[in-house]
């Protein structure tokens, strides 16, 4: 039997995983579709990555990754406040709402909450929803396999349904 291959630049990783805050909450998970990513190329957060290298397949590993590793600390220079006419009246504002917006002069679509709603304005929070927060993961590796030259030539893991050249 050869050396099962190790996580390391270059080869792409498929991954099953459950990200959780301090708080034991459950933000997100794999749920059986694993996550597919070309190692060494920063389609992850740095400090997931950096974890991994090393691990083969059927390794499980449990991550705990502080935020200047992953989505950075909360920026107080992220927040906005908008007038409330901004948004829609039969839109119903409330803290916590996540919204997607487009910027008016380059159309570049981004993503912000609302943080408090006053009288006649709104404060955006323009974080990460993650920032500031330490995030626990607990990964299994389910695959792991040389990257292709078109792979590694675009910087990103294709899946089986991705970039069919004939």
């Amino acid at each position: 039997m050869s050396e099962q291959l190790k996580i390391k630049d270059g080869v792409v990783v498929s991954l099953e995983y459950v990200l959780q805050l301090d708080d034991g909450e459950t933000v997100d998970a794999s749920d059986g579709d694993a996550l597919v990513y070309l190692h060494g190329h920063g389609e992850i957060i740095p400090g997931l990555e950096k974890e991994l290298a090393g691990l083969t397949i059927g390794d499980s590993k449990k991550v705990s990754v502080s935020p200047s590793e992953a989505y950075g600390e909360v920026d107080m220079e992220a927040f906005e406040i908008v007038p409330r006419s901004m948004f829609p009246d039969d839109l119903e504002l409330f803290e916590g709402l996540e919204l997607s917006l487009r910027d008016v002069e380059t159309d570049e679509p981004f993503e912000a909450a609302i943080a408090e709603i006053m009288e006649n304005e709104v404060m955006l929070d323009f974080n990460h929803p993650l920032a500031g927060e330490t995030l626990h993961f607990e990964v299994t590796i389910m695959a792991v396999r040389p990257a292709t030259e078109e792979e590694l030539a675009h910087g990103h893991a294709h899946g089986p349904d991705d970039h069919h050249h004939h």
